[in-house]
């Protein structure tokens, strides 16, 4: 039998709309696409800010230099 090949786009917005209906247990959800909890609560949450939008990948680079001295910090050490 060959493996089911879901898209993820699909599977989060059945996932979404599966966790969205009235006294649904989202850790059952969660174990029924083999994802942990935490991870199934994301998308709910960025679907209830963002509609639609919230289901696609966000950027994966970070906000800010991970490593580099806050402003105030340069400002002061300057001076």
């Amino acid at each position: 039998m060959p493996w089911k090949e879901v898209p993820i786009m699909s599977s989060r917005k059945e996932s979404v709309l599966l966790g969205n209906q009235g006294g649904a247990n989202v850790r059952a959800l969660c174990r029924q696409f083999g994802i942990s909890p935490k991870t199934g609560h994301k998308p709910l949450k960025r679907y209830a800010a963002l509609g639609g939008a919230g289901l696609l990948d966000g950027p994966k680079r970070p906000k800010g230099p991970p490593r580099r001295t806050r402003t105030t910090v340069e400002t002061a050490v300057l001076a």
